[in-house]
């Protein structure tokens, strides 16, 4: 039996490497798309640009407006003279926010009779860019009040806020962002691997002749099933790489709790792709149900957003999508430290799913062969 599986996992991987649009597919949108989310899909904001309304001419407005144009988040693009002048710059987009300091900002500030007022104006179009840019100039500000303070021997504020992130010090969006990536993208791949791999036979023609070998159908579906779980690691093991030693995120977890977590995502994930390939006819067939199930996956997974935040009939509904699991897993491993008896919870869904899926698909293969 062993001897028969082996004969068709070469002939699987034959077809995989030789064909030109299965290489293309395996080797150059997972490079692509890595960089591409990698760089691209970020919480963080650079060079915010904004515009300046000064109408104190005094040393705090100065020092104030130098704080923002010299932090990395803001860009000054444009030097406002008029009030008029604020509206038309918002409505333009030319600056996402708007610094307006009025005539007796410095004084109010040395004197204490009066709050300093310090007025931001936001684009609110873009509700989660301007929130963010808001906590951006809200930690300027304050930063400006507590030295203004302790440089000219005023009294400080009786409690001071002091803010501690665990897990991600910096506040660093990528390292959230690219662990869901090796998830996402080993979904992709094995996902398309899988799911093309009884259409292509079907539309080659080649499936009547496996028909008449001595091949069961369960040795069919094991070999079908061998070479998705070793590219989809081979996949999840180079973005891991990368994700490493190029973009730099923090792997303190141990190894052999994560493998074992990917090892059991992407048993999942093969039995779901080769049911959705047990019931294609062609390799378009295969394709859009690949992505009919892919599409569904991400946007329940918690990958963009939390879980928690969903209604409770969807949170009901994401218990059963492999990459949900496979998210708290990586991330886990990666930024926490998390080992093998901490995520026991989030591997056994996994198995569940894969074995469901998997007898599910050997019983639909069966079912198109008789």
């Amino acid at each position: 039996m062993w001897l028969r599986i082996y004969a068709l996992l070469i002939k699987e991987f034959l077809n995989l490497l030789k064909d030109k649009k299965s290489r293309f597919v395996l080797i150059v949108p997972p490079i692509i798309q890595l960089f591409v989310f990698g760089y691209a899909a970020t919480y963080d904001l650079n060079q915010v640009p904004i515009a300046v309304y000064n109408q104190d001419s005094g040393q705090a407005s100065r020092e104030l407006i130098a704080r923002f144009t010299g932090a990395p988040a803001f860009n000054e693009v444009l030097r406002i003279d008029r009030h008029t002048q604020i509206a038309e710059a918002l409505d333009s987009k030319q600056v996402l926010l708007v610094l307006h300091l009025g005539q007796h900002f410095s004084r109010d500030l040395l004197t204490g009779r009066r709050p300093a007022v310090a007025q931001l104006l936001l684009d609110g179009r873009d509700s989660n860019t301007a929130q963010i840019a808001l906590g951006y100039a809200q930690s300027v500000i304050s930063n400006f009040n507590f030295d203004w303070a302790r440089q000219r021997h005023q009294g400080l504020p009786p409690a001071k806020l002091v803010v501690r992130s665990w897990f991600n010090p910096n506040l660093e969006s990528r390292w959230f962002i690219v662990p869901g990536i090796v998830g996402l993208l080993t979904l992709v791949v094995t996902m398309i691997v899988t799911a093309l791999s009884v259409a292509r036979e079907r539309e080659q023609g080649t499936f009547d002749q496996l028909l008449v070998t001595p091949l069961t159908p369960a040795e069919i579906l094991l070999g079908k099933a061998v070479p998705g779980l070793l590219i989809g690691i081979l996949e999840a093991s180079f973005s891991i790489v990368m994700a490493v030693f190029w973009f730099q995120v923090p792997l303190l977890g141990s190894l052999v709790a994560l493998y074992l977590g990917i090892v059991l995502y992407v048993f999942s994930v093969i039995g779901v792709g080769l049911m959705i390939s047990s019931l294609s006819v062609t390799q378009q067939q295969g394709l859009l149900g690949g992505f009919l199930v892919i599409v569904p996956a991400v946007i329940l997974s918690g990958y963009a957003t939390p879980i928690a935040n969903m209604p409770e009939w969807v949170q009901h509904l994401t218990l059963i999508n492999p990459l949900r699991y496979f998210l708290v897993i990586i991330r886990g491993v990666f930024l926490e430290g998390l080992e093998t008896r901490d995520l026991l919870d989030q591997y056994w869904p996994l198995a569940i799913i894969g074995l469901c899926c998997l007898l599910c698909a050997g019983w639909l293969f069966r079912k198109r062969l008789y």
